[in-house]
């Protein structure tokens, strides 16, 4: 008797664990991978400006122009992404949403072809006092300026979250809401930098890393489609 039921508490527990270990963690249902930790199998564009390292997408150093942006093989509309990034020292990036995919020898700067989420470590030295408030990071580079002071030092993993709804763009850095913002009302009159961002009316595309030339690690890259 004693063994058998011994043996039933083993099967009841068993099933318990196999029943949680099923179900994805609190805040992430729905959510997919876009990067499988490995290689660069579902992105395409600039791929020789990065790297793979200990399961992070590494921007290399020199990686300019379209040459350095590197795009998902996928488009997305609304969205939610959740991703970690790691600066260096000074080290500038973004996160282009609704891009346009170049022509072969074709340029775009993602912040005006697309829409561009800024990534920078923005107290370094060679930014303070240099730069706008559109310019920090978080920031719809040119169109809505982030709340600052929530970017962790170079060096530590940061946690963020970008969520495009329509024209709603929300940026969530470690837990903090840094920007909220309706773009189109936002960009008018004018933008922030007073010029024209095209971008902002495309509803769809392309998400890719922005390449500046310097060293930024991104991680646990997952979406789901709104």
């Amino acid at each position: 008797m004693k063994r058998a039921a011994r043996f039933l508490l083993s099967a009841v527990c068993l099933a318990g664990a196999l029943f949680f270990a099923d179900k994805p963690a609190a805040g992430e249902e729905g959510f997919v991978p876009i990067f499988n930790g490995k290689n660069l199998d579902g992105w395409q564009g600039g791929k020789d400006g990065y790297m793979i390292e200990d399961g992070a997408i590494v921007s290399l150093k020199e990686a300019r122009g379209s040459g350095g942006n590197l795009y998902t093989a996928k488009e997305y509309g609304d969205f939610h992404l959740k991703f970690e990034f790691q600066l260096t020292p000074g080290a500038n990036n973004g996160i282009g949403i609704r891009q346009p995919l170049p022509e072969a020898g074709q340029r775009l700067d993602p912040a005006y072809a697309g829409i561009e989420i800024q990534v920078l470590d923005d107290q370094h030295e060679r930014y303070k006092g240099k730069i706008k408030d559109y310019q920090h990071h978080g920031s719809v580079y040119g169109v809505v300026a982030a709340k600052p002071g929530h970017l962790k030092p170079a060096g530590e993993w940061n946690q963020e979250e970008i969520i495009v709804k329509g024209k709603h763009i929300t940026v969530i850095l470690n837990g903090v809401t840094i920007v909220d913002a309706d773009v189109e009302k936002a960009s008018t009159p004018k933008t922030l930098d007073g010029r024209e961002h095209p971008g902002l009316k495309r509803d769809r595309g392309y998400l890719c890393f922005c390449g500046h030339g310097e060293v930024v690690k991104f991680r646990n890259l997952r979406i789901k489609e709104l």
